[in-house]
Formats: structure tokens, C-alpha cells, sequence
């Protein structure tokens, strides 16, 4: 059984992920109760060319809509949002999106890395950082700088992976807070939420 040591002072949740990570997201999302009072802010790689389907597939299975947000968009409480197709997330100071067409990040766009860098920057110590299964490097520097700010950071565990590279690269970078499975990803957000009410 892990305890886990959280407290009310939390802002957002960021979630990464790449191949292998769609069905850790949606039993996340899907589990997640319906007064998660955090915003959830989710980069996940993706298909540039298939702009319709994959915000579908999440929100089948979210209890939340889930949501592309557009350039200069308020972040709100409870709010579940995805990086859109082929542009890179920043969470801008103010607490809003940001999105650019910049050159692809660890040969991609978007890119991990800047949304969990940026929302370390913007959150400081009140930004959970989780990231989850695969292919590449992307997301371990950004676990890095959530670290570095004092936010708390989790990976899924490489084991339950389905390519393990991702979580591993953010454990080679920084000491991790927490490495859990997915069940125990939605039991943490859970215990979180309780916290709250």
C-alpha cells in the first residue's frame, strides 16, 4: 500500500505520453471523478495529419469533456484540455495556452517537453507532473524542471509499459516522487480530489 503525501495547495495536473499511452490516459480520464477540481493539461503525441477522432476517443471515455484549447485561452478549474494536433502547448503567466508552429521538439509537435516546461515555470511547487508510457525521450526534461521548481512528479511504471523509454528517460534525469502503475495514478488523483472537498 503507498501513502501518499499530498496537501490542497495543488494548481494543475500535467500529463504526457506517447506510444502505448492511450489506454493509461483514458482509464485515467475515465476514473476521474467528476469534481477533480484541478485543471487537467494533457500532451500526448499524435498523428499531425489526423486532425479528427483522437479528442473523440478521450471524451468517450472521460467523465469530463475534453477539450482542444485555442491560443490565449483561460485555463479554468476542473477544465481537461489536449495539446491539438501538430502545434506545441505552452501554459503561459496569467494562466492561460499558448500555441505556436515552431520547429519539432525530440521530433515532435507538440512536444512534451514544452508543455510540462512551461507549466513548471507558470505553477511552480503547485504542478503535479505525470508522464506515461513511451517511444522517445520527450517529457523527461520537462519532468525535470517540475522537479526543479518543488512541483511533485510521477511516472508510470516502466514494467506496465508498453515501450518504457519515456518514463525511463525522467528517471535517469531527476529523483521521481512517485513511480506508480495506472491504478495507482487514479487512486492518487482520487485521494487528491478528496482533499478538496
Amino acid at each position: 500500500m503507498i501513502g501518499f503525501n499530498l496537501n490542497t495547495g495543488y494548481k494543475a495536473v500535467v500529463i504526457g505520453g506517447s506510444a502505448g499511452s492511450f489506454q493509461g490516459i483514458t482509464k485515467i480520464l475515465s476514473q476521474l471523478p467528476k469534481t477533480f477540481p484541478l485543471p487537467i493539461i494533457m500532451c500526448l503525441h499524435r498523428l499531425k495529419h489526423v486532425r479528427n477522432g483522437f479528442v473523440e476517443a478521450l471524451s468517450i471515455k472521460s467523465v469530463t469533456p475534453v477539450v482542444e484549447p485555442y491560443d490565449k485561452e483561460q485555463i479554468k478549474k476542473g477544465g481537461v484540455y489536449l495539446a491539438p494536433s501538430n502545434y506545441h502547448m505552452s501554459v503561459e503567466l496569467g494562466n492561460y495556452f499558448a500555441m505556436s508552429t515552431e520547429e519539432m521538439v525530440n521530433n515532435s509537435r507538440p512536444a512534451i517537453d514544452i508543455t510540462l516546461s512551461t507549466a513548471a515555470y507558470v505553477y511552480r511547487e503547485k504542478l503535479i507532473g505525470i508522464l506515461l508510457s513511451g517511444a522517445n525521450r520527450d517529457g523527461g526534461l520537462g519532468m525535470k524542471h517540475i522537479k526543479d521548481k518543488g512541483g511533485l512528479t510521477i511516472v508510470q511504471e516502466p514494467a506496465e509499459c508498453m515501450i518504457d523509454t519515456m518514463p525511463k528517460a525522467a528517471l535517469a534525469l531527476t529523483k521521481i516522487d512517485y513511480v506508480l502503475k495506472t491504478d495507482e495514478i487514479v487512486k492518487f488523483l482520487n485521494e487528491l480530489d478528496k482533499l478538496y472537498r
